[in-house]
């Protein structure tokens, strides 16, 4: 939707936009001096859970995993908001105090925002970050021989469909949501620590569409394999009962033209095309490097699984076990 802006901006007449309408990375990023680049994102949602603090905060944590894709940190939000005119003003309150609580969890500060009338509730953040140049995560240069590691667990999306049906067991949905509102800050943080070749976070386009977005952009192909991904709690139930969510075809149609599975059952494939919320960083990099990434998690009690490869090729391959 954005491609006739090109037109208007091009990029070679801005040379201190180092990331814009040019590349399908996470946010845009703009220098300002030899130490010192910003990142600018914007994201919202609809309500995805009833409670409305832990909405304001999913959101506002969604919205931020940008900047921690783009390998910075948050600084300044504002606040872009629909809400039906009658809702109550308590609701209200409590999603705009999820939101702060987490904005300052992440050591920024809201300092505004604009909010119009809606039918149906919708909130999210525009976020300013900051990076040092020389250090921004992109979803291009990826190498063969690369090893692909993942900061979060899958299968929140249906999880939350779940929820919406009422089917969802209470402990499934607390463990989702508990995922959803931890911060990519400190994965960040840590990935910033090591050499890293590129890197993105997993939202609405689901591990298949996100990988393929870096795969293709270093022209590589990437390998999973199903026995070393994590799921949320109930999330593989859920597969199983088929109750996803509409996104998940979505995803499919667009992506699964450039994805090939082996040995992987058809609900496990959906699940992979599944959307998530305020997912976890897919990071690539050297093999040392990641056994280095993996120390410091482990030292920083920050999760992590080694989930792939990158190989000669193109696409997104997933294989159901390493030995297969």
């Amino acid at each position: 939707m954005l491609r006739p802006l090109q037109e208007t901006f091009r990029e070679e007449e801005y040379p201190n936009l180092l990331v814009g309408l040019g590349s399908p990375d996470d946010a845009a990023v703009y220098q300002i001096g030899e130490e010192q680049a910003l990142i600018f994102t914007t994201d919202f949602i609809t309500p995805i859970v009833d409670d409305p603090y832990a909405y304001g905060a999913i959101a506002a944590a969604n919205a931020m995993s940008d900047i921690y894709a783009m390998g910075g940190q948050v600084v300044l939000a504002l606040c872009i908001a629909a809400f039906p005119p009658k809702l109550p003003a308590a609701v209200i309150r409590d999603i705009l105090r999820g939101a702060a609580e987490k904005v300052a969890e992440a050591g920024g500060v809201i300092a505004g925002g604009h909010t119009v009338d809606d039918n149906e509730p919708k909130f999210g953040l525009a976020v300013m970050g900051t990076v040092h140049p020389s250090r921004i995560g992109k979803k291009r240069g990826a190498q063969p021989g690369d090893q692909l590691l993942l900061t979060k667990r899958l299968g929140v999306g249906i999880i939350t469909t779940a929820a919406k049906g009422g089917v969802a067991d209470p402990a499934h949905l607390e463990a989702a949501i508990q995922s959803m509102l931890q911060l990519n800050r400190r994965a960040a943080e840590l990935i910033q620590q090591v050499t890293f070749h590129a890197v993105t976070d997993i939202t609405g386009f689901a591990l298949l569409g996100h990988a393929f977005e870096m795969a293709s952009q270093s022209r590589a192909r990437f390998r999973f394999f199903l026995n070393r991904l994590p799921f949320v709690p109930g999330a593989v139930e859920y597969a199983r009962q088929w109750l996803f969510p509409g996104g998940a075809c979505n995803n499919q149609r667009g992506y699964g033209p450039h994805v090939t599975f082996d040995g992987l059952t058809d609900e496990m494939q959906m699940l992979l095309f599944t959307p998530e919320t305020s997912g976890g960083l897919l990071v690539a990099l050297s093999p040392t490097e990641a056994d280095r990434l993996e120390a410091l998690c482990l030292q920083a009690g920050q999760s992590v699984w080694r989930v792939g490869e990158v190989v000669d090729g193109e696409g997104v391959e997933v294989l159901a076990s390493l030995h297969r």
